[in-house]
């Protein structure tokens, strides 16, 4: 097996357990004839906190459930495979800080489903790829907009039957993530001349990345020479 091939088949590994679990608790709340909104979030009310951690995992029926499966896989994929070393780092706030924010600002109903973890991978995988203006990623936020595209429309109040809040809650956290995390992870090719600048422009005040690249500039430049 290649290393291509194997790095996609690790990067499907997390979303692909994710898809899984909410198809269990999906078939468990059909055979026991059970309503799990209740797992879902209603903003400001204590007794609902949890629904921070399960509201992504209850869908209201198959076809929500279905709706919310490819995009899961698609985005899930993209992000383990280009953002590797960040991926659960992303993926785990875009869960928290959307279940977070809609508890404190939603409507007073149950909110479920994992559309604004869908909205946030989304954003992410976007903004990230314009951010760093690598072509690579790039071509992912061209192909992000090209699928998803119409997603736009999912963060206005114009279904009360859709939560609208957690779409856009989603989207706001991957878009503060893009930007929190642009110098992490894959970046845009680099000449020696421009790395070399950056940390003469930085002068005392590096932090532990501009050392990695500062070793990884001097060791390349060592190895040149030998």
């Amino acid at each position: 097996m290649n290393q291509e091939k194997k790095k996609f088949y690790y990067s499907l590994l997390f979303p692909a357990f994710f898809v899984i679990i909410i198809w269990l608790i999906k078939i468990t709340e059909t055979v026991l004839d059970a309503h799990f909104y209740t797992l879902g979030i209603y903003p400001l009310r204590v007794e609902n906190l949890h629904g921070i951690i399960t509201a992504p995992l209850v869908h209201g029926d198959w076809g929500h459930l279905a709706a919310n499966t490819f995009p899961l896989l698609v985005l899930g994929v993209g992000l383990f495979y280009f953002y590797r070393p960040i991926s659960i780092k992303v993926f785990v706030l875009i869960y928290l800080f959307s279940g977070v924010w809609l508890w404190l600002g939603g409507r007073p109903s149950y909110h479920i489903g994992a559309s604004g973890l869908i909205y946030g991978l989304a954003a992410f995988l976007f903004f990230s790829g314009l951010l760093r203006k690598n072509t690579r990623l790039m071509a992912i936020s061209l192909l992000v907009v090209f699928l998803y595209g119409g997603l736009i429309w999912g963060v206005l109040p114009i279904d009360s039957k859709i939560s609208w809040e957690g779409h856009l809650y989603g989207g706001i956290a991957g878009v503060i993530l893009a930007f929190y995390y642009k110098d992490r992870g894959p970046q845009r090719k680099k000449y020696e001349w421009e790395i070399e600048e950056e940390l003469e422009e930085k002068g005392e005040d590096w932090d532990e990345y501009d050392w990695e690249i500062y070793y990884h500039y001097k060791n390349k430049n060592q190895n040149q020479k030998e």
